[in-house]
């Protein structure tokens, strides 16, 4: 894996986002979900009520791997290794126990892995999950990757698996929280 080290901002949230790993583009802009995938995230993000700079100041966003983990060489990126997943272990566990986040948004296979088992997308996506994950009980509500090669979020059943999940995020207590505007300027 390369670096730079790709982190969200320090921000108290009820709600936490968990991707795989920055792409070869994170990096030089130094956030998360900078490129293609994010403005695809954040589009669906902005549907239900979070612009990307609202949605960035208001969630913690971490990756199950830090830094870049290469290219595939047959297209995309290159999926971290159990050995590399280990190594980043302690970040997520940390942030987990700092947090104690009331949702997770566990954003592609390998982030919702982490949390419970995943065979098919289709089982997963569009449902609200309970959750131990590092010793924190919590809700997760998996979400596709949205990356540009993925075929799955614009085909169905993925296309309205999530937007069974987008309503349920809108709806969710921690949602409703960080798109109060008072909540924050308290």
């Amino acid at each position: 894996m390369t670096g730079p080290v790709v982190t969200g901002n320090p921000v108290l949230s009820p709600i936490l986002l968990i991707g795989q790993a920055p792409g070869d583009k994170e990096g030089g802009f130094g956030k998360s979900f900078a490129w293609t995938a994010g403005k695809t995230l954040f589009k669906w993000f902005d549907r239900i009520g979070l612009n990307e700079e609202t949605f960035r100041q208001r969630v913690y966003m971490a990756a199950v791997c830090r830094c870049f983990p290469g290219k595939n060489p047959k297209g995309g990126d290159r999926v971290p290794s159990l050995a590399e997943i280990d190594k980043c272990a302690g970040w997520l566990q940390a942030e987990i126990d700092f947090l104690k986040p009331d949702l997770i948004l566990p954003v592609g296979k390998l982030a919702i892995s982490q949390l419970m088992p995943v065979k098919r997308l289709n089982d997963v996506i569009g449902k609200l999950h309970s959750v131990n994950f590092h010793g924190h009980c919590s809700e997760a509500l998996p979400l596709p990757h949205p990356s540009g090669a993925s075929t799955w979020y614009r085909t169905e059943p993925g296309l309205g698996l999530l937007e069974s999940a987008l309503t349920i995020l809108q709806n969710h207590p921690a949602w409703q929280q960080i798109c109060n505007e008072s909540y924050y300027s308290s």
